[in-house]
């Protein structure tokens, strides 16, 4: 159910947010992959969730940038 609520706040930002929003999710996704390669990661399925957000807030991005050129894909 927090995916849902994470999406929907994902689509409500605007497209500088976005990109600052994709920045940090990155460093979180680095920092989580250097503590699973030295055996200190404590929820591993922390990453799926990360690399999913990032996911969502590419898309979001995409869509915004197809809204604002006009053009569909």
């Amino acid at each position: 159910m927090k995916s849902k609520k994470t999406a929907n706040e994902i689509k409500e930002l605007n497209l500088d947010e976005l990109k600052f929003k994709e920045i940090e999710l990155r460093k979180e996704q680095l920092n989580l992959r250097i503590e699973k390669a030295s055996q200190q990661l404590k929820n591993p399925l922390r990453l799926r969730a990360v690399r999913r957000d990032i996911a969502r807030v590419l898309t979001a991005i995409n869509e915004k940038e197809r809204a604002q050129s006009g053009t569909r894909a």
